[in-house]
């Protein structure tokens, strides 16, 4: 049996652009890709927290250190430059694989710099 799982986030990016003209996908900071674990052209899911909306499309690398996470292509309809948003990448593991299986997850600020990483994800309390 396969199964999906998050593989990897960028928790809460600041988007630095917003290119209706560009080829496409989503610009990120390469150091940010390396940090996560996400590879270029990979599909990413990104969650907008400043709209709600949800879209699908795939990571290209911006400058290594740049600090810019810029959502190209008709998906520049759905963040504008200052939205907050979630970054995710998936993957499919084999049942016997998720035992040990751990996503990494990228903390980021308004500047896009990392704040923290870990691999799991804290017990919601009540």
């Amino acid at each position: 049996m396969q199964l999906n799982f998050l593989k990897a986030k960028l928790h809460r990016a600041c988007v630095t652009h917003s290119e209706l003209e560009y080829e496409g996908s989503c610009a990120i900071d390469g150091k940010l890709l390396e940090a996560a674990g996400i590879h270029e052209y990979e599909q990413i899911h990104i969650y907008n927290v400043a709209n709600g909306e949800r879209f699908i499309t795939y990571a290209i690398r911006a400058e290594d250190g740049s600090n810019i996470i810029s959502v190209n292509g008709a998906a520049a309809h759905k963040a504008s430059p200052g939205d907050r948003i979630i970054i995710c990448a998936y993957t499919t593991l084999q049942a016997d694989e998720v035992a040990d299986f751990k996503p990494t997850l990228v903390y980021l600020d308004e500047t896009n710099t990392i704040t923290g990483m870990r691999h799991a994800i804290p017990v919601q309390a009540a």
